[in-house]
C-alpha cells in the first residue's frame, strides 16, 4: 500500500478528514432511499394498479430481484478493497441514477423486474455498502458513533422524503417522479461523493480518528499495516454466523413490514394519508436510536443490543394489526424507528468491530449478500397471510416467536472479537 502525503483537498479542509468523509457518506446513505423498501413501497400500489399485476406477483418479483441483485455484493466488496471506494462510487452511483431514470420506462412485469433488480442491487445493496465501508475505514475508536451519524442519512431521508415523494406521485405520476429522482442523483449527489471519498487514511500518512499521525500507542502509527481477518477466516468463526442470523431475521421482518406497510395498515383500518404519517416518527426515532446505539456499541457488547433488537421486532409483529388510529400509527412508527435505528448501528459497525478493517469490504460484501437475501424473504412471507389466510395478522403473530428465539440465542452465546493479534472473548 503506497504511503503518501494528504491530498490538497485534505490539507485545505480543517481538522480530521474523516469528518468530511462521514458527512459525504451520510448524504450518500440518504441517496439510497429509491432503492430501499421505504422508497419502493410508495410505488407498489401504482405498479399493482397500472400494470394489472397482483400484489403477490409484485412481491415475488421484488423478492427474486433483491436476491439476484445481492449476488454482486461480494464482488463489489472485493473491488472496494482493491481499487477503493472513490472509483466504486462513481461506477455504482452513476448506474443507480440511470436505473432510477429507467424506471420511468417500466411497461410490464419484465421491465418491472429489471427495474427492481437494478434499484435493489445498486441502491440498497452496492451504494449502501460503499457508504458504510468508507466510514469504517476512517474510524476505529469512535466507529460506533460515526456509524450512528451515518445512519442519520437514511433516517432523515425516511422521515422527510416519503411524504414529498407521495406528493410528487399525486402531482406528476410515478414515471415522471422517477425521472426527477434520477436527475437529482446524477447531478447533485454522485459528483459530490466522487469528489470527497478517499481510501483508508493510512494511504495518506494518517490514522483513523485523528487529524495527524499519532504515535502515542503501538497501534496508532500510520506506518502500521491495516489489520483484520480475511473473509475465509471470518467465516470460520461462530461470531460471524451468529451475527448473520440476527441480521437476516431483522432484515426480513423489517422489510416485509415496510413493503406491505400501506396494505397492513389499510387492513387494520387506517387510511393511506394516515399510514403515510408513520414515516415521520419512524424517521425521527431511527435517527435517535442510530446515534444512541452507535454510541453504546463503543461501550456495550453488541450481542446484548442484538437481543434488544429482536425483542423490539417481536413487539412490532404483534402490534402492527392494531395500528388504525393516529395514536397507534405514531406509536407503531416510534417503535419501528427504535428497531431500525438499532439495526442500522449494529449492521453498520459490527463487522469492522469484530473482524478488523483490512478486508472489511470482502467480509461486509459477503455478509450483505446474505442479509439482502434475508430481506427479500420478508415480503413473500407476509404476503402468505392475505393470500392463504385472508389476513396479515396470523403471519405477523406467528413470526414474533422467531425474533424472540434469535434474540435469546444472541444474548446467551459467546461472541469473539478480533484485536489485531488474535480472537478474544467479549462480554
Amino acid at each position: 500500500m503506497p504511503n503518501r502525503a494528504p491530498t490538497p483537498l485534505m490539507q485545505r479542509l480543517p481538522g480530521f478528514y474523516g469528518w468530511t468523509i462521514l458527512a459525504a457518506a451520510t448524504l450518500g446513505m440518504a441517496a439510497t432511499l429509491p432503492g430501499q423498501t421505504a422508497g419502493v413501497s410508495l410505488f407498489i400500489d401504482a405498479f399493482v394498479e397500472d400494470l394489472a399485476l397482483s400484489r403477490t406477483a409484485v412481491s415475488w418479483m421484488y423478492t427474486v430481484a433483491t436476491v439476484v441483485g445481492s449476488l454482486a455484493l461480494p464482488w463489489i466488496g472485493r473491488q472496494m478493497d482493491r481499487i477503493g471506494p472513490r472509483r466504486m462510487v462513481l461506477f455504482v452511483g452513476g448506474a443507480f441514477a440511470l436505473a432510477c431514470l429507467g424506471m420511468s420506462q417500466v411497461r410490464g412485469w419484465v421491465t418491472l423486474f429489471i427495474g427492481f433488480l437494478l434499484l435493489r442491487g445498486l441502491g440498497q445493496g452496492a451504494l449502501g455498502l460503499i457508504n458504510n465501508h468508507v466510514v469504517n475505514l476512517w474510524f476505529e475508536r469512535r466507529r460506533g458513533m460515526a456509524v450512528g451519524v451515518l445512519g442519520l442519512g437514511m433516517a432523515g431521508a425516511t422521515a422527510i422524503f416519503p411524504p414529498l415523494i407521495e406528493q410528487m406521485l399525486q402531482t406528476y405520476g410515478w414515471a415522471q417522479s422517477y425521472v426527477i429522482i434520477g436527475a437529482l442523483l446524477a447531478v447533485g449527489v454522485v459528483p459530490l461523493l466522487v469528489l470527497l471519498y478517499r481510501a483508508e487514511p493510512e494511504r495518506f500518512g494518517l490514522t483513523p480518528d485523528t487529524a495527524l499521525p499519532s504515535l502515542g500507542t503501538a497501534s496508532a502509527s500510520p506506518n502500521d499495516p491495516v489489520r483484520g481477518l480475511t473473509l475465509p477466516q471470518a467465516r470460520r468463526t461462530r461470531t460471524f454466523w451468529l451475527f448473520i442470523a440476527g441480521g437476516v431475521c431483522a432484515g426480513g421482518l423489517g422489510t416485509g413490514l415496510l413493503f406491505h406497510h400501506f396494505a397492513i395498515l389499510a387492513e387494520a383500518g387506517a387510511e393511506r394519508t394516515l399510514a403515510a404519517q408513520f414515516f415521520v416518527p419512524y424517521g425521527v426515532l431511527t435517527a435517535v436510536f442510530t446515534l444512541l446505539m452507535g454510541a453504546l456499541i463503543d461501550r456495550v457488547s453488541p450481542r446484548y443490543l442484538m437481543g434488544i433488537l429482536m425483542a423490539t421486532y417481536a413487539a412490532l409483529m404483534v402490534s402492527a394489526p392494531f395500528a388504525a388510529t393516529p395514536v397507534w400509527v405514531w406509536a407503531y412508527g416510534l417503535l419501528f424507528g427504535a428497531a431500525q435505528g438499532t439495526q442500522n448501528a449494529l449492521l453498520g459497525s459490527a463487522f469492522a468491530y469484530y473482524f478488523g478493517r483490512a478486508h472489511h469490504g470482502s467480509v461486509r460484501g459477503f455478509a450483505a449478500t446474505i442479509f439482502v437475501a434475508g430481506t427479500a424473504l420478508g415480503p413473500v412471507l407476509l404476503a402468505l397471510g392475505p393470500d392463504w389466510m385472508g389476513s396479515f395478522t396470523p403471519v405477523l403473530w406467528a413470526s414474533a416467536p422467531l425474533a424472540v428465539a434469535v434474540g435469546a440465542v444472541s444474548c446467551w452465546a459467546e461472541w469473539r472479537r478480533w484485536d489485531a493479534q488474535t480472537l478474544v472473548a467479549t462480554a
